[in-house]
C-alpha cells in the first residue's frame, strides 16, 4: 500500500477504472446474460478492499489472512474483478466466466486458493457467515479482520439483522459490514418494495453498530471509511450510497442490467465510455 492518501486514491482510481473494463469485458465475452448493473454498483469497495485494506495474499496463514464475503452473490463480476487486478487471481482466468467447467460462474463457489473464501448467492445468508468467520477468530486468538459486502435488496431479509445483532452481541470490532445501498433490487427501486433505503444507518445505530455513511461510489470517501479505527468492542458498518451500473451511463439506475446481455453496440459504446471516465 503506498503511504501517501492522495497517491493511494489515484491509484485505487486507476484500478477503479480498470475494473470496469474487466466487467464489462467478462460481461459480453461469456455469450449470455451476466449481472452487470449490481457488480458495477459495489467497483469502489472492492477496489480499496483489495487494493489498500486487506492483506490477501497467499503468503500469509489462514489464520492471519483478512477474510472477504460477498453476500449479494450476484455481484461476482465486480469481485472477479477485483481478484484480478490484485493478483490474486490470474487476469486470464477471467476469460472463463460461465464457461463450462469454470470456477467463475454467476455466484461465488468456495475456492480458497482463489480468494473465494465462501459459497454465496443465497440472499442473506453470507453475513452470517462473515459473522461466524469474525467470531472463530475472536474465540481461536486468530488475527485476520472479516469484510462482509450485502445489497440493499438482501437486507430485506430477516436474517441479515439477526447476523447483525449477533455482531454487535458478541463485540466483533474485527467485523465490518459494507452495505451496498444502490436503491435497487431485481424487483424494481428498493422504496416501492421495502421502504428502508435511507433508514439502514439509524437502524444499524441503534443495534449499536459503529456506522459511517457515505458516497460509495467516490474512492476517497470508501477508503476514509475502511481505514477509520474501530471503536473496541463494536462492529462497523459502513453504508455506501451507490449507483447501480455505476460508470455507464445507459445502465445507470437502469433496472434492465439487473440481469442483461450486451449487444456488440452496447459493448463497445460502455467500453469507450469507460476508457474516456477520467
Amino acid at each position: 500500500m503506498i503511504d501517501n492518501r492522495a497517491e493511494t486514491t489515484a491509484a485505487l482510481k486507476t484500478h477503479a477504472k480498470n475494473m470496469r473494463r474487466l466487467c464489462l469485458q467478462m460481461a459480453y465475452s461469456c455469450g449470455g446474460s451476466a449481472h452487470l448493473g449490481g457488480g458495477l454498483s459495489l467497483i469502489e469497495a472492492t477496489a480499496v478492499l483489495y487494493g489498500a485494506v486487506m492483506n490477501t495474499a497467499h503468503c500469509y496463514e489462514y489464520a492471519a489472512r483478512d477474510k472477504f464475503i460477498l453476500s449479494k452473490g450476484h455481484g461476482v463480476l465486480g469481485f472477479y474483478a477485483a481478484l484480478a487486478e490484485f493478483g490474486v487471481i490470474d487476469e486470464k482466468l477471467l476469460d472463463t466466466f460461465l464457461q463450462d467447467g469454470s470456477d467463475l460462474i454467476a455466484h461465488p463457489v468456495m475456492k480458497p486458493e482463489l480468494g473465494l473464501e465462501t459459497s454465496s448467492g443465497s440472499l442473506g445468508q453470507g453475513i452470517s457467515m462473515a459473522a461466524g468467520l469474525a467470531l472463530a477468530a475472536k474465540k481461536k486468538g486468530y488475527s485476520f479482520q472479516t469484510y462482509v459486502l450485502c445489497g440493499n435488496g438482501e437486507s430485506n431479509e430477516g436474517s441479515v439483522w439477526e447476523a447483525c445483532m449477533s455482531a454487535v452481541n458478541f463485540g466483533l470490532d474485527n467485523f465490518t459490514l459494507f452495505l451496498d445501498n444502490n436503491h435497487m433490487q431485481s424487483d424494481g427501486c428498493s422504496e416501492n418494495v421495502m421502504n428502508v433505503s435511507d433508514k439502514y444507518a439509524g437502524m444499524l445505530k441503534a443495534l449499536g453498530f459503529q456506522v459511517i455513511e457515505i458516497d460509495g461510489n467516490d474512492i476517497g470517501q470508501v477508503y476514509d471509511a475502511f481505514m477509520e479505527p474501530h471503536v473496541p468492542g463494536r462492529p462497523k458498518a459502513i453504508v455506501g450510497n451507490t449507483v447501480k451500473g455505476k460508470g455507464v451511463s445507459f445502465m445507470e439506475n437502469n433496472n434492465d442490467w439487473h440481469h442483461g446481455r450486451l449487444t456488440k453496440d452496447q459493448f463497445e459504446a460502455a467500453l469507450a465510455e469507460v476508457e474516456a471516465a477520467r
